[in-house]
């Protein structure tokens, strides 16, 4: 009996303790702590996902890329980034199969063939000027390119402005000359039309009165052969141009599908975006810029022109309606993400190439002046700058 009274209060005294500590352990929710729930995982969390594709894929303007490593020396971890450590960029012609492209230097007059992943090649070295705008302003590809790979560079000599011809390893060979020079107003630029020919678009020289004179090849749109004569359809058969009254162009583009052409110009006044339309003249700009930002290279598909600014160190994206006006404002991405554009150009796949130009006046990094090449703005409805 003392034995089984022993026992019931050890036992008690036992079941005391555990219920001491039991509530001591135990937290219930009221209203100042968390609802119960599901416990929280453990696991990592969702981020983006690594793509095994065999090429990087380029960023969209839309948004700043992102870089995880800032550039060290000419290694540039960016993967738009084709090429580094250039000379500031002149003019771009995309390669056929859209992997590579020319970039033309404007103050080195150095042509070279560039791709991701691989060393530029330096194909030419073109003598030039640089003063008064000018240098290596515009390349195009020969309109037989994959027969001859032949390619044309618009360039500022010690006399005049030139269109020149180029085979890879040889001397330059003028094609057009006599376009004439000035203290300003030197830069050019060209383009492929799509049908057999080359379109020229060339400074005033600083001369508004030689744009407006028929008689002058300064300040004007030109469509010539890859013999620098007048090519077979110009309104004027004898003559090459086909349009009057730039003052400094900066880029030509289009859709020769369509057979609209688009280009860039600066004057004193405002910068402009004109359609370009053989035989007329060139009008009323299809859009100005007040502010005169810089516009310089240009890149164009049927719903999209996208011009690059200089000065203002971004990107415009305009939508053309199928008469030529635009529809909405033009958008502005990719500011400060590449510092100062000079030239676009765009690729058969869709891709825009682009140069930069920041050792000219601007804020060089040590990966400077680079090729890119991004994918276009995405589109949607452009809103007031």
């Amino acid at each position: 009996m003392a034995v089984s009274v022993r026992m019931r209060r050890l036992l008690l005294g036992m079941t005391a303790v555990l219920g001491t500590l039991l509530a001591g352990c135990a937290q219930f929710p009221d209203e100042h702590t968390r609802p119960w729930g599901d416990p929280p995982s453990l696991e990592p969390q969702a981020g983006p996902q690594p793509s095994f594709e065999s090429e990087p894929t380029p960023p969209g303007p839309g948004t700043a890329p992102q870089q995880p490593n800032a550039p060290v020396g000419c290694e540039d971890p960016d993967p738009a980034v084709v090429a580094t450590c250039l000379d500031p960029v002149g003019a771009i012609a995309v390669l056929p199969d859209g992997q590579g492209a020319l970039v033309g230097e404007r103050a080195t007059g150095r042509v070279l063939r560039v791709q991701r992943g691989t060393k530029p090649v330096e194909l030419a070295r073109v003598p030039v000027d640089p003063s008064g705008g000018g240098g290596l302003t515009g390349l195009a590809l020969s309109p037989t390119y994959h027969e001859d790979e032949l390619f044309y560079a618009y360039v500022t000599t010690s006399s005049d402005n030139q269109v020149v011809r180029v085979a890879a390893g040889d001397r330059p060979k003028p094609v057009l000359t006599g376009i004439p020079k000035g203290s300003t107003g030197n830069a050019g630029a060209m383009l492929d039309d799509g049908q057999g020919s080359l379109l020229i678009a060339t400074g005033n020289a600083g001369s508004p009165a030689s744009a407006s004179n028929p008689q002058s090849l300064a300040g004007k749109v030109l469509r010539i052969d890859g013999s620098g004569k007048p090519a077979v359809g110009n309104p004027d058969p004898k003559s090459p141009v086909v349009a009057s009254g730039l003052t400094e162009p900066g880029g030509l583009c289009g859709t020769p599908a369509l057979g609209m052409y688009w280009v860039t110009d600066r004057s004193g006044s405002q910068d402009a975006l004109y359609r370009v339309q053989l035989g007329k003249p060139l009008g009323s700009p299809a859009w100005t810029w007040a502010e005169r930002p810089g516009v310089a290279g240009c890149a164009a598909d049927p719903a999209m022109v996208v011009v690059a600014l200089h000065d203002a160190a971004a990107l415009y994206t305009l939508h053309p309606a199928p008469d030529g006006t635009f529809t909405g404002q033009p958008t502005k991405v990719m500011e400060n993400t590449y510092g100062r554009f000079s030239a676009a150009a765009l690729g058969p796949d869709g891709l825009i190439w682009l140069g930069t130009a920041n050792k000219d006046g601007g804020h060089p990094i040590s990966s400077d002046d680079r090729a890119l090449r991004i994918e276009p703005p995405s589109g949607g409805s452009a809103g007031k700058d």
